[in-house]
């Protein structure tokens, strides 16, 4: 099992930074043809935590940890390599993202935006579909929350 990385956008080394938001773009905008903008503005919020693995210098997975005007946590931009799929490992960042929400937002509840057919998937983390179904860049999307 690799190790799970953390840290705020200004404490991540440059290379590592790049690699993680190279994979974010092969995914989200390359991987799944969604033409918009990856690079939104919120991983420089005060609150937000990116989290990732890596191996041997290579990022293979990540996610970010943030925090609504809601007040609540908010999981995102969970993606891994195509070379690394199935292997657990963001499974591994998801519960490590769980478990850092509640030590620093004791009590918050955690939402995250779930492409549809990977809600069973965000399910085995606690999480519900808490809305309708709604599309974004033609991709079937659920709201979930995971309950405090």
């Amino acid at each position: 099992m690799l190790p799970v990385s953390s840290a705020r956008l200004t404490d991540v080394p440059a290379e590592t930074l790049y690699r993680l938001l190279w994979l974010r773009v092969s995914v989200f905008v390359v991987e799944q043809a969604a033409a918009y903008p990856e690079l939104d503005g919120r991983d420089l919020e005060p609150d937000t935590e990116l989290f990732w693995v890596e191996d041997h210098g290579h990022v293979l997975a990540t996610l970010r940890l943030l925090r609504d005007a809601s007040g609540n946590a908010r999981i995102g931009r969970v993606a891994t390599a195509a070379d690394a799929r199935g292997r657990g490992l963001s499974a591994q960042l998801m519960r490590a993202a769980v478990e850092r929400a509640g030590e620093r937002w004791p009590g918050a509840v955690i939402d995250l935006d779930a492409q549809k057919h990977l809600a069973d998937w965000y399910g085995r983390f606690g999480f519900v579909i808490s809305g309708p179904e709604f599309s974004e860049d033609d991709i079937p999307h659920v709201p979930m929350r995971r309950p405090a």
